[in-house]
């Protein structure tokens, strides 16, 4: 999924020099960001909001709170993880930072000119730590242990508890338990907004497996698209994908100052959350389901293309995001007028009556349900006698005529 950053890099920038602005535009990390950066519709949008007053939640490995790129902007949650890991190993958090960088990295030096920029680079990050990294040496013990099971519900919670307004699930599974179910419900219930990746199990597959919690209703599900704004081949294809991002040689930021390059529906999921992140910035009062049709009817889909399975409604664009997210701010999340039911009253005031139980007489309808149809056969009957009488009335008829012809001709 991810190649180390610094040979990566270079090699991505010696084979796609256009991405270099010229010597008055940022370093080469900033200018290896340009393509996805106008993909994503970025310069118009952050003349609205850059996600100011936003949480994102990183459900993930952990993220560095002291990476050049992201200081300042990192509050350290719970480690959901703890005790995996033998006593004095160091979290390795690789995905977790690269998953932050993505969504509120504000880059460094002069200018914040230098490094990672994020979709939403003033919004705050809360780093939720529900997975480890595979070389870290607890992976194992993290995957088998039933003490474990339970903890990205427990991060949904901790999240929401926490103040977060969007959380990222750069992360996937192949079941979902009743705990992350209710974990979403409660999440909801809260206007929090979640996003989360489609998966990487799609390649050689025309319909790979649902992946969760992004197949979960109510949850934003990602799929990744490559530069040409296909579908990935890795991607995951199921109907829960409701819109999708770049997320083929994506660049972010890695523990201690390094730069990563990797591709993957995390990375299109973090910048899905960056979008959805500018957007509770702007409307902060958005339900989720608004936020979700916000995205999901202003993603740029080619010329004439319907949804489909492969890359939900089209690619995430955070200016026509904000834009239809104006038209839907305008809208109650509930009803309301004459007639309309108060969602805080119970939908019946008075005391519910006795059930009446009606006792069926089987043998009444064996009965009846004979002499309907003996009735029945008796009008087929009588019709065919009917039937017959006509047709032969008429054959009658026919030989009357006929001698009578041949009598008048004589």
């Amino acid at each position: 999924m991810l190649r180390r950053a610094l040979l990566a890099l270079l090699a991505l920038l010696l084979l796609l020099p256009c991405f270099l602005a010229g010597p008055a535009a940022a370093d080469d990390v900033r200018g290896s960001q340009q393509a996805v950066l106008r993909t994503l519709g970025l310069a118009q949008a952050w003349q609205v909001t850059k996600g100011r007053g936003v949480l994102v939640a990183v459900l993930d490995s952990g993220v560095d709170p002291n990476h050049r790129d992201l200081v300042g902007s990192v509050r350290i949650g719970r480690d959901f993880t703890e005790g995996a890991n033998p006593g004095g190993a160091p979290p390795v958090r690789l995905h977790g930072t690269y998953m932050a960088s993505l969504i509120a990295g504000h880059g460094h030096g002069s200018g914040r000119g230098d490094g990672v920029i994020g979709v939403a680079p003033e919004a705050r990050v809360l780093s939720v730590r529900v997975i480890l990294e595979d070389e870290e040496p607890g992976f194992r013990t993290f995957n088998a242990e039933a003490r474990y099971e339970g903890v990205v519900a427990k991060g949904i919670r901790h999240a929401v508890d926490s103040g977060a307004d969007v959380i990222n699930l750069s992360i996937s599974k192949d079941l979902a338990t009743e705990a992350e179910r209710a974990a979403i419900r409660y999440a909801i219930s809260k206007g929090v907004v979640l996003v989360a990746a489609a998966g990487n199990d799609g390649a050689g597959r025309r319909t790979a497996p649902y992946s969760y919690p992004a197949s979960i209703p109510g949850v934003i599900s990602v799929a990744a698209v490559t530069s040409t704004m296909t579908r990935a081949s890795f991607s995951n294809r199921n109907s829960s994908v409701m819109l999708s991002a770049p997320g083929v040689d994506i660049l972010g930021a890695g523990p201690d100052n390094e730069y990563w390059v990797g591709r993957g529906t995390s990375q299109a999921t973090a910048l899905v959350s960056g979008v959805a992140a500018l957007i509770k910035a702007k409307y902060p009062k958005m339900s989720p389901a608004l936020v979700a049709q916000a995205l999901a009817s202003s993603a740029v889909a080619p010329r004439g293309a319907r949804y489909n399975t492969g890359t939900g409604f089209g690619v995430v664009n955070a200016t026509r995001a904000l834009k239809m997210a104006a038209v839907l701010s305008r809208h109650r999340v509930t009803a309301s007028g004459p007639g309309v039911q108060r969602p805080d009253r119970p939908i019946a005031t008075a005391a519910p009556g006795p059930v009446v139980i009606v006792n069926r007489n089987q043998q009444a309808i064996t009965v009846f349900a004979g002499v309907g149809l003996a009735g029945l056969l008796g009008a087929a009957g009588g019709l065919m006698v009917v039937v017959f009488l006509v047709r032969r009335a008429r054959r009658n008829a026919g030989v009357v005529a006929v001698r009578r012809e041949t009598y008048a001709t004589r």
